[in-house]
């Protein structure tokens, strides 16, 4: 019996836990995934506290654009997400749970918009213009 099989490590060359068939990472690749999850939260911060960026939307854009990065980053490096895993199963699953959450989010916030713009009590400016003066 190999030292591999002792410690309950039979791998094959892939990546692949041979007995249940799930991907796993080797260190180069959690190194990687932290190196990169450590500059997508290092860019956002600078960005916040320094201010280098006068404008806040396009500051809220880059850190929007980093938050998506790394959690792709997560998705890919330590939750092992591939195509290959579970047939690919899993990140189809993955996929359709995303489309929900943005309808949701998509659906309330045009909901709550539109409530927002047609329930506003008018201002006293406005009222003030359709009312006929007085004679």
């Amino acid at each position: 019996m190999s030292a591999e099989h002792r410690l309950g490590h039979a791998d094959d060359e892939a990546g692949y836990d041979a007995e249940s068939g799930a991907p796993h990472g080797t260190y180069r690749d959690y190194m990687t995934g932290f190196i990169l999850a450590v500059i997508l939260t290092v860019i956002p911060f600078f960005l916040v506290m320094a201010r280098p960026i006068e404008s806040p939307g396009y500051t809220a854009a880059i850190v929007l654009i980093c938050a998506f990065a790394q959690i792709l980053v997560h998705m890919i490096y330590f939750l092992h997400m591939t195509p290959k895993a579970e047939d690919g199963w899993l990140l189809l699953s993955t996929v359709f749970t995303i489309i929900l959450v943005v309808i949701t989010l998509a659906g309330s916030l045009w909901i709550i918009f539109h409530l927002n713009r047609n329930m506003m009590v008018p201002a006293q400016h406005e009222m003030e213009a359709e009312t006929p003066p007085s004679q």
